[in-house]
């Protein structure tokens, strides 16, 4: 008989093994191949997260020159995706464009073998910020761009496509920043998804285009979405407090705060908060950031929850001048890697992933004759 598990959304229950990361057990509370993200974070650029995430170990210079110069070379989109994505609609949410693109890229370069899966992989890393900017750019702006840039980063790149210009080297770094912490999560929602489809052998541009539907929703990626819209509608700190106890009294649900294994805190948290604390002084902000604080301290002081790491990436990327759509794309830039990583993993010792369900339906019974039927 199936083991029965306990609560909802299989939370607490161990679904597999992983050599990848560990979240809310070591370091500050989250760790790739055994390096504390919050190292990674401040020594590392994302490329070179990446390339350990994807391949085990962290690069030496030739390994990273290398690796840098393959991903430049991958940046290219095929005229028949460039097309696809000019007929995807104005209103159309990045999201869906991902993953049209996504599926539409494993139509045109489909991995037949899974000796291919880390040249795919590559593949993808290298061109997804080129299918979301391109859709953005003709779409809103009416302009066919140039997607192939000589930027030595992957978020450099994605800010160039997007403002039309070279994007400056604090934003670069706050890229690099951001990438590194949306990485790799253990088995959260979309990464169970890609291991899920993985376990039935299916290609890679199968696993990745599940995986975003999974990351698609407001419970998962779309938080920091939810988060900048909120915190856009207040004008003051005060305000801000003022609107949010409305809200707690009424039972609305906030984004932004809380997780699913974290208990005291989000580690990725407090870095990207002080990077947004950075941008703001940049930008000569005074109220969006401060509006981000007094959310923080009023969710602490009401409810004893925290902010994730999706709370302050939200005006860190509206510092950058990237439009809140966008947000949640620039998770899947990152994600990528994880969520290939465990395709890879799933692969090497694979078991079709199929748990058992607890009925609690009606018990056996006759079919009546349709005359019988009220």
């Amino acid at each position: 008989m199936a083991k029965q598990l306990s609560g909802a959304g299989l939370r607490g229950q161990v679904a597999g093994k992983t050599a990848l990361s560990t979240v809310g057990k070591s370091g500050s509370g989250l760790t790739y191949r055994g390096y504390d993200v919050k190292d990674l974070a401040e020594k590392c650029q994302f490329e070179e997260v990446a390339y350990l995430i994807l391949k085990g170990h962290l690069p030496n210079q030739a390994e990273l020159d290398d690796y840098k110069t393959k991903l430049r070379g991958m940046r290219g989109l095929p005229d028949a995706l460039k097309n696809v994505l000019e007929r995807i609609p104005k209103n159309a949410h990045p999201m869906d464009v991902l993953r049209t693109g996504c599926s539409m890229l494993g139509n045109l370069e489909t991995e037949t073998s899974f000796d291919q899966q880390q040249d795919v992989t590559d593949r993808m890393l290298a061109c997804f910020p080129s299918i979301i900017c391109y859709w953005y750019r003709f779409s809103h702006d009416g302009v066919r761009i140039d997607v192939e840039t000589d930027d030595d980063s992957i978020g450099g790149h994605f800010l160039h496509m997007l403002h039309g210009e070279k994007p400056r080297e604090l934003h670069e770094q706050v890229m690099h920043v951001s990438l590194i912490l949306y990485a790799e999560h253990e088995f959260n929602a979309s990464t169970f998804t890609a291991r899920v489809c993985a376990s039935t052998l299916s290609d890679m541009h199968s696993c990745v285009t599940g995986a975003i539907g999974s990351l698609r929703g407001p419970l998962h990626g779309g938080a920091n979405e939810a988060a900048m819209e909120m915190i856009e509608g207040f004008t003051s700190a005060d305000d801000a407090e003022e609107k949010m106890m409305g809200m707690l009294e009424r039972k609305e649900k906030i984004m932004g705060f809380g997780h699913a294994i974290y208990s005291e805190c989000d580690p990725r948290n407090e870095i990207i908060k002080k990077w947004s604390e950075k941008l703001a002084a940049d930008v000569g902000d005074e109220v969006l950031y401060p509006v981000s604080v007094r959310c923080e301290e009023v969710m602490w002081r009401e409810k004893k929850l925290f902010c994730n790491a999706d709370f302050f990436h939200a005006s860190a990327y509206n510092f950058m001048g990237i439009p809140t759509p966008l947000f949640t794309p620039i998770f899947v830039m990152s994600r990528l890697t994880g969520w290939a990583a465990h395709v890879m993993e799933q692969r090497a010792d694979n078991r079709i992933i199929r748990p058992s369900a607890e009925y609690t339906g009606e018990e056996l019974r006759p079919v009546p004759t349709i005359s019988e039927r009220k």
